[in-house]
């Protein structure tokens, strides 16, 4: 797939071969579906906890007596049936963590970039002098991707780049080396600075069958 090269006021300057082996594999929902549930699972912090009758700092005296009432028997006020009392069977703190082996992530990252496909933009490169976040909001606009959310990839740290976009509410940059199925996945459009596409075809890229001479 060649799609075209793009400069910061969003005019044609080459284009680019996008190879198949990422951008054009067999899309694997069921795959991306895992990794994606993998991603969030692995972001919560598990630390939600609720006290049990035992732990509930209530008076232990017996709340009224045996016989004689006509009531049910209780001991405690701490039981989960009154107000005030523990929670049964409540949540306690857990971890939440999934395993995924590495080949199956970079499968779903592979897919997911062919359903994406049609949405990246490929620049030159995404140079700033210094973070002005109308600047960016500019260049995003030459670019036509001004609508929706805007994931921003870069090859390495851009402090200049990533202050710019800080403020646009809709944008987000990201390191090519982090790129995840959640930012992914989120994003209406992609651009993509040749510099960042060498990064992820490093790191996704199948190493290609090796011919023996003569063939």
């Amino acid at each position: 797939m060649r799609v075209p090269v793009l400069n910061m006021q969003g005019e044609q300057v080459g284009e680019v071969e996008l190879r198949p082996d990422i951008f054009e594999v067999p899309v694997n929902v069921p795959l991306m579906h895992q990794a994606l549930v993998r991603q969030l699972a692995n972001a919560r912090q598990g630390t939600h906890s609720t006290k049990t009758r035992g732990e509930n700092n209530r008076t232990k005296a017996k709340w009224y007596r045996q016989k004689g009432t006509g009531r049910a028997r209780h001991g405690s006020r701490n039981a989960p049936i009154f107000v005030g009392g523990g929670v049964a069977h409540g949540p306690k703190p857990r971890s939440y963590r999934q395993r995924m082996p590495r080949k199956m992530r970079r499968a779903a990252l592979r897919s997911a970039l062919s359903v994406k496909a049609g949405q990246i933009v490929v620049v030159d490169e995404l140079a700033m002098e210094q973070p002005r976040t109308k600047v960016m909001k500019q260049v995003l606009e030459h670019l036509a991707v001004d609508e929706g959310k805007v994931l921003i990839l870069l090859p390495e740290r851009n402090e200049a780049v990533e202050y710019s976009a800080r403020n646009l509410p809709r944008v987000r940059t990201l390191r090519a080396s982090y790129l995840n199925i959640r930012d992914l996945l989120g994003a209406d459009h992609i651009v993509m600075p040749l510099g960042a596409l060498e990064v992820v075809e490093s790191i996704l890229g199948q190493a290609q069958p090796r011919q023996e001479a003569g063939e």
